[in-house]
């Protein structure tokens, strides 16, 4: 580097920044942040409100953010907090705790699968609204009705957002199991409330059978005081609420016991709009006097989301604005009812997906990530240290700050981190060190030349920097596409991969760079010594292209013969839509066993399927049953083995249009993958190198596919992840010698094109076989130690490594010299030929 100062200092300012978005790291307690920011702490009050909270944490029984509103009860908070602006809060304790919580977090963002709780997506039946501006209001309406509803449960960071033209998806960390459903009953219900009239001879007309238009049949049920027993009453009912008047008027709802029979009933009142409507309604309808059966009295159905729970006699105006719903609750669904009657949505939602996660295999899954993360990084590590000596030192310091800048920068742009998010990280690891390999081989041929060392770095880092450039733009390609069209996991396994293969072009070509400049000015570096396992080779490979295409092409046909032949039993609950509930045991219960108890339980159509890492772990059984009858799974398996410890960890629902959603999408993301290798290759190099390449990553796909159906697995959305980086990592080494074959062609080395593509493949053989396998070391470990949630995709990946390696050599360059029918083709400015090359530069 010419003027090293300014990229000195850049380093220096993006460490220190990453530094800073990543403090702290975790979250603190929310008793301590509590106590941190608190003023008055002196105060009996508060000194009492904090024992009280330490109390019922110690017990366990709810959350620290449950435990102090119980233990403030009805003590203001607000004078102990003074700076936390309350102007527009409508529960005081509440919105103060709240905003400790979200002070208490962590820069890193951990996901639903490391800390545990519960997402859904839900789909707004928008048919009623016909504009697209009412059904953008109506979502975003949804989106705060839905955070106001779960924010009574304490949790640190709900996420709630619009993710399609109808759809809105919620995030909830860290719930306990009775906190889930209680969160399902929130989400689910519109609390669509609406006041219609009841037709003045609905007992007439429906007796000779007859529904007049603008009416409905709606049945009221009641019990019966003194028996307890219920009678169906059924009524016409209007259609539409009478004058408009809908729950969207309610101010307040509040259960209270009815003086009478004791039973829970809730209270609402209107606001102004709503109660002149109401005293309007009411007076309009009072009973009228005369006529041959007496008095005529109306009835004013009260409907909520689309059930008739009473119809109250109109005895005249009601100005005051206020009224009561009636029906069988228990005093739990009285509260839950009153609290989505004040956060009514104008449109009803449907469930399409649920996803739980439990919080024991969280921390399973932590407590993998973070061991298979540093296993792989000291596999590399020790790999480079042996292998290149003091180069090795310095590509180990770049990796180490490629994984402290990636972190950095994922806190910075909020990303979450999640199990394929660590999986993206461990890969980095193995990714990372490619570049400095690319680099220290050109080196290595750089100084067998002839050159002193100083022109040998300035050469190596020189030639290799397209080659870097070229194949990390190839698998950011893929990386993109992930985060573009993949859903939450497949998205952060892009997210890191993607930030990761920017910083590591950073690291190795100018961190590196840094450091062999400086050693070199000071005198302090006087020689590079390094391994060379794989000496000079003259390796006739394209030898065996034929009989090797041929038996490549025969493996994947038997593969994917074997995936047609399971039928759907190769597609997951992400692809075929159903319910997929996994449990951990303490003693195992065999899969026949699991069957008959299913069975018993009126459950026929399942796939069992047991889960294990080969490093250990949680060991789990994973049940996929069609949509819907999770339940029953959920209800009938731990009964049936009582004395198994089986522990429901982790739940995920989808219906079966989402699984076609995801099927599109993924095979979506696969051509746009494949297309945009096809357009960057054909531009960069030459058309034919570009089909080379596409058949080759097509070979590498359908061959990993066909031994993940050999071996009995089942495909889900982290699968997609997988195929995309095995595309980017398979055109990644392509590249390597395609680029080599390029440089060659431009050289005019002599030779035929057989031999030219011989050369090129045997003159970075060994950089082929390094960056594979420190690759597959790093993914070896996340297969090994990850756990058995992320076990599927480091098989896939495991397979793709091998594959994308032995195709590079027999598919791609194969391919481009039968594409030519073996005459060379003309790439760039034609080069007077240099003498015949007796051997390949060393490897």
């Amino acid at each position: 580097m010419k003027n090293p100062l300014p990229w000195f200092l850049s380093v220096l300012i993006i460490l220190a920044w990453s530094a800073y978005e990543l403090y702290p790291p975790t979250s603190r307690p929310l008793l301590a942040q509590f106590e941190r920011e608190a003023e008055n702490t002196q105060d009996p009050v508060f000194k009492e409100i904090l024992a009280k909270a330490r109390e019922l944490d110690a017990q366990g029984t709810a959350n620290s953010f449950q435990n102090l509103l119980s233990a403030a009860g009805t003590n203001s908070l607000e004078r102990f907090f003074p700076r936390i602006d309350l102007t527009t809060a409508k529960e005081t304790n509440r919105t103060i705790l709240n905003r400790l919580q979200r002070d208490a977090l962590g820069q890193v963002k951990l996901g639903l699968d490391l800390q545990g709780g519960m997402s859904f997506v839900v789909q707004m039946q928008t048919n009623e609204l016909k504009r697209s501006e009412d059904i953008e209001r109506a979502l975003d309406q949804a989106v705060e009705i839905l955070r106001r509803r779960v924010d009574k449960y304490g949790v640190a960071e709900p996420s709630i957002q619009k993710t399609g033209g109808d759809r809105i998806e919620i995030q909830m960390p860290g719930l306990t199991e009775s906190e889930k459903d209680a969160v399902k009953r929130q989400i689910e219900r519109a609390a669509f409330l609406e006041f219609r009239m009841v037709h003045p001879e609905s007992d007439r007309m429906l007796a000779d059978g007859l529904v007049p238009y603008g009416y409905e049949i709606l049945t009221e049920v009641r019990r019966d005081r003194k028996s307890g027993r219920e009678q169906s009453i059924p009524m016409l009912v209007k259609k539409k609420p009478e004058r408009g008047l809908t729950g969207k008027f309610i101010t307040s709802a509040f259960p209270e016991p009815d003086p009478v029979t004791g039973e829970p009933k809730i209270a609402f009142e209107f606001n102004d709009e709503g109660a002149k409507i109401f005293a309007e309604l009411t007076r309009e309808h009072s009973p009228r006097q005369g006529g041959p059966a007496g008095t005529q009295y109306s009835y004013l159905a009260i409907v909520l989301d689309g059930v008739l729970y009473s119809a109250p006699r109109i005895l005249g105006e009601i100005p005051g604005g206020r009224g009561v719903i009636q029906g069988s609750f228990d005093i739990k669904e009285a509260y839950e009812l009153a609290n989505v009657l004040m956060n009514p949505l104008e449109a009803p939602v449907k469930l399409l997906e649920e996803y739980r996660v439990a919080a024991t295999l969280g921390t399973d899954s932590i407590a993998s990530g973070i061991r298979a993360t540093l296993i792989g990084t000291i596999f590399v590590v020790g790999f480079m240290l042996v292998y290149y000596f003091f180069a090795g030192v310095v590509a180990n310091v770049a990796l180490l700050l490629n994984i402290f800048i990636l972190l950095g920068v994922m806190c910075a742009v909020d990303a979450t981190l999640t199990l394929p998010g660590i999986a993206g990280i461990v890969l980095t690891a193995g990714m990372a060190v490619d570049a400095n390999v690319l680099i220290y081989e050109r080196i290595r041929e750089e100084l067998a030349a002839g050159k002193s060392l100083r022109g040998a770095l300035s050469a190596g880092y020189g030639k290799a920097f397209w080659t870097i450039f070229d194949s990390n733009l190839t698998t950011l390609i893929s990386a993109v596409i992930m985060i573009q069209l993949g859903n939450g996991p497949v998205k952060g396994f892009g997210v890191s991969l993607t930030i990761g293969i920017c910083v590591s072009m950073f690291t190795a070509l100018v961190v590196t760079r840094l450091i062999f400049d400086f050693l070199l000015s000071r005198g302090w570096l006087t020689s590079l010594k390094m391994l060379s396992l794989i000496k000079e080779t003259r390796i006739d490979f394209l030898k065996l292209a034929v009989p090797a295409f041929i038996l490549s092409w025969s493996l994947i046909v038997i593969g994917m013969g074997y995936g047609i032949y399971r039928g759907k039993d190769v597609l997951g609950v992400d692809f075929a839509g159903g319910d997929a509930v996994t449990f951990a045991y303490k003693q195992k219960v065999s899969v026949a066993e699991v069957r008959d108890a299913l069975a018993k339980a009126g459950v026929n159509d399942a796939t069992i399927v047991p889960k294990s890492s080969p490093g250990g772990g949680l060991e789990t059984v994973q049940v996929v049953v069609p949509f819907g009858e999770g339940d029953k799974v959920q209800a009938a398996v731990p009964a049936a083995f009582p004395n198994a410890g089986l522990e429901v960890t982790q739940v995920d629902r989808k219906g079966p249009s989402v699984g076609a959603e995801i099927q599109l999408s993924a095979l979506k993301a696969t051509v746009l993958a494949l297309f945009g290798i096809l357009v960057y290759v054909a531009f960069r190099y030459e058309f034919s190198f570009s089909i080379g390449a596409v058949i080759a990553i097509l070979h590498d796909v359908l061959m990993t596919v066909g031994w993940f159906f050999l071996t009995g697995r089942q495909l889900s959305a982290p699968m997609v992840a997988a195929i995309l980086t095995i595309i980017g990592f398979s055109i990644n080494d392509t590249i390597v010698i395609f680029d080599r074959i390029r440089e060659d062609l431009k050289l005019g080395v002599r030779g035929s094109f057989r031999d030219l593509i011989n050369l090129a493949v045997n003159q970075t053989l060994s950089r082929t076989i390094i960056t594979s396998g420190t690759v597959f070391l790093a993914t070896a470990a996340l297969y090994v130690f990850g756990g058995s949630v992320i076990n599927d995709f480091a098989f896939t990946f495991l397979v793709g490594i091998l594959t994308g390696t032995y195709s590079t050599i027999y598919i791609a360059s194969a391919v481009v010299l039968w594409w030519h029918k073996g005459q060379r083709p003309v790439i760039g400015p034609v080069q007077t030929p240099t003498a015949p090359q007796v051997q390949p530069v060393r490897a």
